[in-house]
């Protein structure tokens, strides 16, 4: 099944997070399906951004350090967050709606956390959103001892998934996701 967008969201696809002994699981896969999605969108004349995180003093992503530099070349618009929301307090919104975008497709990291605020708000603001499964994930959720055993990444993303509801177009893998310039 192809899913269609306008636009690529590219969240949070940073050093610290998809890259050595910090990386999340399956990091080099995310990597593959993540430069194919921004490949893609580049061709076929789609809007790209990338959210790039601005991690607190002394955290893996905190601005300036390695850890928070973007993985892999940009030559498109980044907006900078320091929330999960890539749309709290950015010019996000403003940046594609000039551009006439109605639809996005969103990947990167975390899942549950990013991925999900960023989605979300999109949804809300009333743009179509794809999420290609393949092109998002996160971290193993630690046991909690009298509550809950350990929750694996791919579970965890599988239900980040599931939590936007039956609005968001979920496509198993992002070679699933073609892209066209936006109808201004």
């Amino acid at each position: 099944m192809m899913a269609a967008a306008e636009a690529l969201v590219v969240v949070d696809v940073q050093v610290a997070f998809v890259s050595g002994d910090g990386a999340v699981p399956g990091a080099g896969a995310l990597t593959q399906a993540v430069a194919g999605l921004v490949a893609r969108a580049r061709a076929g004349g789609a809007v790209v951004v990338h959210l790039q995180n601005d991690g607190p003093a002394g955290a893996e992503d905190e601005p300036g350090t390695p850890g928070w530099e973007l993985y892999l070349p940009v030559h498109e618009v980044v907006v900078r967050k320091t929330g999960d929301d890539g749309f709290d307090g950015t010019g996000l919104e403003g940046l594609l709606r000039r551009r006439g975008v109605r639809r996005l497709a969103i990947c990167g990291v975390m899942s549950e956390m990013c991925v999900s605020a960023t989605a979300r708000t999109a949804l809300r603001l009333g743009f179509g959103v794809v999420l290609p499964h393949d092109a998002h994930a996160t971290y193993d959720i630690p046991a909690a001892p009298g509550i809950s055993d350990g929750v694996p990444a791919a579970m965890v993303s599988r239900v980040a998934e599931w939590a936007l509801g039956d609005e968001v177009d979920i496509v198993a893998h992002a070679a699933g996701v073609s892209f066209a310039p936006p109808g201004l």
